[in-house]
């Protein structure tokens, strides 16, 4: 389970960056006040966390990672 929360936050951070590559559109900054307020700079951080949890699914066994 915690594997798939990790992995719908690297999602929602890879949506966030696509939107500002695309638009210029920092989705986390717009709705928590910017890129410097606290809130902001917390789910970044979170998504980045989940981000290095999810490398250690590039080297898991295949039949456990199926088993979740």
């Amino acid at each position: 389970m915690f594997d798939k929360i990790c992995l719908v936050l690297v999602i929602i951070g890879a949506l966030n960056w696509g939107l500002v590559g695309l638009f210029e559109f920092d989705l986390v900054a717009w709705a928590f006040g910017g890129a410097t307020a606290i809130v902001s700079r917390i789910i970044y951080t979170v998504i980045a966390l989940a981000g290095v949890w999810c490398i250690s699914l590039l080297f898991r066994d295949r039949g456990a990672s199926s088993r979740d």
